[in-house]
C-alpha cells in the first residue's frame, strides 16, 4: 500500500567537482525523507549543509547525480515532469523581484504564472496580514526595502491558491513584528490543509510551528521526527540545544 506523500526524497545524492583535481564534494548523500500532505515541516542545518541544494534538486533547477542519484516525487509525480510543480508555490532564499515592476504588476504577473486570477481585494488583505501597506502596490519595486521585497514574494505565494509552499528562509529580512505575523499566516494556511516545507536558521520558530523537522548536516539526513523527539533524544530543553548536541557535540 502506497502512503500518500506531498514530497518524497529517496536516496538523493548530488556531487560536485572538488577543489582538488580528481576529487568530489558531496552536497547531498543518500538523502531519504517523506513529507505528508498537511505537514508543517522544517528543514534545518548550518550554512552549506545542503538545504538549498535539496530544494534546487526538488524544483529541477539542478540534477541529482545521474548514476545512483535517487528519485524525488511531488504528490506522487516525478520532479522531472513539469506537471509535478503544478500544485506548489516557491520562494527562494535570495528573492529579488524585477525592479522595474510595481508591486501590483508583480503580483499580477505571478498570478498568471500560477494560473490564478488576480484579486485586488485578496492582495490587499494578504499584504496587510504581512504588515505591508497596500500603497506598496503602486510603488516600483526599486523603492522597496529588503523586508518589503520579502513580504511581496510571500504574498505572491499565498495568493497562488497552491497546496504546497516551498519557502527557503522565509523570515529573511523581516523585522520581529513581520516575523510574528508571518508565522500566524503560515499557521492559518497549515490549519486550512496546506503543506508547508521551509528551511530556517531560527530554530525557535521551527520548534513553535512545525509538526515535524529534519536536520541535515554535510548533505546527510541526521534526524527526522517531531521537535519534541529531537529534544528528548538529546536530553535538551530547546531546539537550539538539541541541534548543537546533534551536529556540533562538545568534545
Amino acid at each position: 500500500m502506497n502512503i500518500p506523500t506531498a514530497l518524497r526524497f529517496t536516496g538523493v545524492s548530488k556531487t560536485y567537482a572538488g577543489a582538488n583535481a580528481g576529487t568530489q564534494a558531496h552536497a547531498l548523500h543518500n538523502f531519504t525523507l517523506d513529507i505528508a500532505p498537511g505537514d508543517c515541516f522544517g528543514l534545518v542545518g548550518a550554512n552549506g549543509a545542503g538545504k538549498t541544494t535539496l530544494i534546487k534538486c526538488l524544483l529541477d533547477f539542478c540534477e541529482p547525480d545521474r548514476v545512483g542519484g535517487g528519485t524525488i516525487e511531488i504528490f506522487g509525480i516525478s520532479h522531472r515532469k513539469t506537471e509535478s510543480r503544478a500544485r506548489l508555490a516557491y520562494l527562494p532564499e535570495r528573492f529579488n523581484p524585477p525592479f522595474y515592476l510595481t508591486g501590483r504588476d508583480f503580483l499580477q504577473y505571478m498570478a498568471k504564472m500560477h494560473r490564478a486570477a488576480y484579486d485586488e481585494a485578496a492582495a490587499v488583505q494578504v499584504l496587510q496580514e504581512l504588515d505591508l501597506a497596500p500603497a506598496a502596490l503602486d510603488k516600483a519595486v526599486r523603492a522597496y526595502s529588503k523586508g518589503m521585497n520579502q513580504k511581496l514574494g510571500l504574498a505572491a505565494c499565498m495568493l497562488s491558491g497552491k497546496d504546497l509552499f516551498i519557502l527557503d528562509e522565509p523570515t529573511s529580512g523581516l523585522d520581529p513584528r513581520a516575523r510574528i505575523l508571518l508565522k500566524r499566516k503560515l499557521k492559518a494556511l497549515n490549519d486550512a490543509g496546506k503543506t508547508i516545507f521551509f528551511t530556517s536558521h531560527a530554530l525557535a520558530d521551527v520548534e513553535e510551528m512545525c509538526s515535524r523537522v529534519a536536520v541535515i548536516d554535510g548533505g546527510k539526513l541526521c534526524f527526522a521526527g517531531t521537535p519534541a523527539e529531537l529534544m528528548q533524544a538529546h536530553n535538551a530543553t530547546s531546539m537550539e540545544a538539541a541541534f548543537m548536541a546533534l551536529v556540533a557535540p562538545v568534545v
